[in-house]
């Protein structure tokens, strides 16, 4: 009967430290409760947290994450924190786009440079590039720049220039030149593949060319005959040309001197004058040369004759032939003849 307070008391103790450990396993049993699991995605970063937030804005207060005004964010503040909630937060960017026609300042959430063209509206044509390239980040202040590509079909008309053919003919005299069939340009059209990029031509490519008519070669004649034959038999020359002819003697009409006058019967150079010696003019055939003129008109040859004498109408390719008297003078006139420069 003695112990029974004891009994008592201990069982009071009992009872009190059951009722505690049971209010403290019930209290923290409501705190695990409250703990959800929530997944940040903030600028490309995942943050994994742990809360018993009761909002998205009180999730935000707790963590200590500030978001601009503006910011994206896929749910609202006010939303209830659920277990295993995906919160994804984008804070505006700046940057600046930059074309050919100038820049234009934009802000966007994105952060690839895809992304943000794609997010402004910004299309890029098939063959257009950026830089950064589309996959690309890009920061905050940093230049989007556009390369704008076109490729431009061009057409050209353009000559084919004639080949030149020579050859020798032994039938011509030597230094004469003759045309035996003219040459001609052709024509090709060309087709090229320009492109620009921002309106600057950077490549041009032949992609065909069509030829629209052919070129004809011009075939030229070169004479290496160079022996006369005359009544001496042949004699080598170094240059044939074509002149004109005319005929004087010493009558006054023809030297406009009458004998008694000073220099009557002389040469240019000095020498009397005499069957064989011809007027020419100088800057053609030097004084001294000897020459052979031969008829173009079937009748007998001048022949043999050396250029002493000038006059005041011998000019460029005309050679004044000399005779005894005004008879052959006038029956000679004017006519075409060909001179050789001997050798």
């Amino acid at each position: 009967m003695e112990n029974y307070p004891v009994n008592k008391t201990w069982k009071f103790i009992v009872l009190t430290a059951l009722a505690i450990a049971v209010t403290v396993s019930l209290g923290f049993y409501v705190y695990q409760g409250n703990i959800r699991n929530i997944t940040l995605l903030m600028e490309d970063e995942v943050i994994e947290v742990t809360s018993n937030a009761k909002t998205v804005e009180d999730l935000l207060q707790k963590e200590d994450i500030s978001i601009a005004k503006n910011a994206y964010i896929n749910v609202d503040l006010d939303t209830e924190i659920e277990d295993n909630m995906n919160i994804i937060i984008k804070n505006p960017k700046s940057y600046t786009v930059s074309t050919y026609v100038g820049e234009l300042d934009i802000v966007s959430y994105y952060s690839t440079v895809g992304e943000v063209l794609d997010d402004k509206g910004i299309a890029l044509g098939e063959k257009d590039y950026t830089y950064p390239g589309l996959h690309e980040k890009i920061y905050s202040g940093e230049k989007i720049e556009l390369f704008h590509v076109e490729e431009v079909m061009e057409t050209a008309e353009v000559p084919i220039p004639f080949e030149k053919t020579v050859n020798k003919n032994h039938n011509l005299d030597y230094g004469t030149v003759q045309t035996v069939q003219k040459g001609k340009n052709g024509l090709k059209k060309t087709y090229y593949k320009n492109e620009y990029v921002n309106g600057e031509l950077k490549s041009k490519e032949l992609v065909k060319e069509e030829i629209v008519t052919e070129p004809v070669s011009e075939i030229i004649e070169k004479g290496t005959n160079n022996l006369i034959v005359t009544s001496r038999g042949n004699t080598s020359y170094r240059k044939a040309v074509t002149m004109t002819a005319t005929a004087y003697d010493l009558s006054f009409e023809s030297c406009g001197k009458r004998p008694g006058d000073k220099y009557y019967g002389l040469t240019a150079s000095g020498t009397k004058v005499r069957p064989g010696v011809v007027a020419v003019d100088p800057k053609v055939i030097p004084l001294g040369t000897k020459l052979y003129v031969k008829s173009l008109d079937g009748t007998k040859d001048y022949g043999f004759a050396v250029a002493e004498d000038t006059g005041g109408a011998i000019k460029g390719n005309k050679i004044d032939l000399f005779f005894h008297n005004s008879k052959d003078v006038y029956k000679f006139g004017r006519r075409k003849v060909k001179v050789y420069i001997l050798n």
